[in-house]
Formats: structure tokens, C-alpha cells, sequence
């Protein structure tokens, strides 16, 4: 089963500073709390560039691979897990500029493995952290953005 979340902030700040902060690695391991060991681990994603992240989720050991798979700076950029713990991950940023600064979108889609399993760790688990993790981002951003 896929799941899908969407959230949205208001930034009071340019579309490009939030595109900036949004593609940074170290900002990035601030929200997930996991490090990067391999492909990109310093600097701003691209199109096309790789990120191996490991930490500890849930008292478990993570390794998540992901690909950034699209990229257009600064309203939009892509990363999909190539490997890792989930079936299917994929995680979308717009960013649209405002009369107040920008405005962020992000989606998150995914499945688990385990069928019925999957789906009651996701609704139980999985989705209430994805959607902790989201706002953790937001509020980092509109930090790191608004001073």
C-alpha cells in the first residue's frame, strides 16, 4: 500500500535561500539525525547526486541510499531512495515564491515490505515520525532562513 503525506510552511524568506537550505547536506542531517558516509557528504545536492545516510532509527541500525532524480533550481528537486529499508521512497520539495517570501510543499511517498505487517508498522509508526521529521525540517528552515 502506498502512503502518501503532504506538508506545507510559509518561509519568510527568497525562494533561492530556502532552495539553498534546502539542498545542504549538513541541514539535512540536522532534521534526519543520521550521517552522511558516502557519495555527497558535504555541500548541496544536484541532480543526480548520491547520499548514503546511516544512523539509528527505532533502536535498529539504518543505511538509506538515496538518488537525487530530479532537480530545477530553485522550485523543485527530488530524492528517491535506491536502497534501504523501505519498498518504494520518494520525497518531493516545491518551492513557489510569495508575496511574503516562499511557500514549501513537500510530499512523501512510500510502502514497506511485509504487506499487511508493512501497513500497520507505516500507520502506527512510520507515518507519525515522517510526519515529526517533516516538521522538524520546516521549523529548521524558517529558522536558518528567517535570521
Amino acid at each position: 500500500m502506498m502512503h502518501t503525506l503532504r506538508a506545507t510552511t510559509q518561509i519568510a524568506a527568497p525562494i533561492e535561500r530556502v532552495f539553498h537550505l534546502s539542498t545542504d547536506i549538513d541541514t539535512v542531517r540536522q532534521t534526519l539525525a543520521m550521517t552522511p558516509v558516502s557519495g555527497r557528504t558535504a555541500g548541496h545536492v544536484v541532480l543526480g547526486d548520491r547520499v548514503v545516510w546511516r544512523g539509528w532509527k527505532f533502536f535498529l541500525p539504518q543505511v538509506h541510499h538515496t538518488l537525487i532524480t530530479a532537480y530545477t533550481d530553485p522550485t523543485f528537486f527530488q530524492d528517491t531512495q535506491e536502497k534501504g529499508r523501505f519498498a518504494f521512497f520518494q520525497h518531493d520539495h516545491h518551492f513557489t515564491p510569495t508575496a511574503t517570501g516562499t511557500q514549501l510543499d513537500d510530499e512523501v511517498r512510500f510502502t514497506l515490505p511485509f504487506g499487511p505487517l508493512g501497513v500497520a508498522v507505516a500507520h502506527v509508526i512510520l507515518i507519525p515520525h515522517i510526519r515529526g521529521l517533516l516538521k522538524k525540517r520546516f521549523a529548521l528552515l524558517k529558522q536558518l532562513a528567517e535570521n
